[in-house]
């Protein structure tokens, strides 16, 4: 039986977003994965070293599920819930959670790990990723690229200007990762359908990944979601694209 309107507002907005485990959105809604793989190459890297560096961990489910950790595992994360369910995860692998406000410097010596690695960072601090790296270390890191599902953004907000569209552009990163002194490695980027499937899962979507929609809340935009409740009703799942990108860097020896 079809779901009101209001019992999925109701649903979506009491479940808990903590953490960065998207499993509530599973047969909600669909994302194309970047075919490069990101966990996948993280395991591979993280299996060659013996020091390594996961920078805005979230509540830790990606390295956790990343294969054996090197023997000396650091990782750092800014949200109070998420420092709790990442601590919870992660020491008993042997990995330190460290508390840290997202801004300079990283709080680690200098050429402390042979690896850093991030998944969707919101803030990226070169100089300091390439002084905590030693000699030959590498940075290796997956990022959510230009105008990412902004068909939904753009619905809620409206057009935005060019110079918001093109933020977070690869190209950037990786003119940034030289000024820094690194050698770009590897740099990939590809745009990927997704799917929202019921309003349930927009508001979730939106809950979660709070710069998406600056200050979302249901009550400030339940006309804009009724109408697109009543979109996906009549002519099915609402369509955005995410934009990824994959950089490795390394530091000269």
């Amino acid at each position: 039986m079809t779901r009101t309107f209001d019992h999925l507002v109701a649903e979506a907005e009491s479940v808990s977003v903590d953490g960065w485990d998207f499993s509530w959105l599973d047969g909600r809604a669909t994302e194309q994965r970047p075919s490069w793989g990101y966990q996948r190459l993280m395991a591979d890297r993280l299996a060659r070293v013996r020091s390594a560096l996961d920078v805005q961990t979230g509540g830790g489910e990606v390295l956790a599920g990343s294969g054996p950790l090197p023997p000396l595992m650091a990782a750092t994360e800014s949200w109070p819930p998420n420092i709790e369910r990442a601590t919870r995860l992660l020491h008993p692998l042997g990995a330190v959670v460290v508390a840290d406000s997202d801004e300079p410097p990283l709080p680690f010596g200098d050429e402390a790990f042979e690896l850093v690695t991030s998944r969707h960072p919101v803030t990226i601090w070169w100089d300091e990723i390439a002084r905590v790296l030693t000699p030959g270390g590498t940075y290796l890191s997956q990022q959510v690229g230009p105008a990412s599902v902004f068909e939904l953004v753009e619905y809620f907000l409206g057009p935005q200007p060019e110079e918001v569209r093109r933020a977070r552009h690869p190209d950037d990163a990786a003119a940034d990762a030289a000024k820094a002194g690194l050698e770009v490695l590897d740099l990939r980027s590809e745009r990927l359908r997704t799917e929202f499937h019921d309003i349930g899962a927009v508001i979730y979507f939106l809950r979660k990944v709070i710069w998406m929609v600056p200050g979302f809340t249901v009550g400030q935009y339940r006309d804009r979601l009724r109408e697109l409740h009543e979109r996906i009703e009549r002519d099915g799942p609402f369509v955005a694209h995410t934009a990824r990108f994959l950089i490795e860097a390394r530091k000269s020896d």
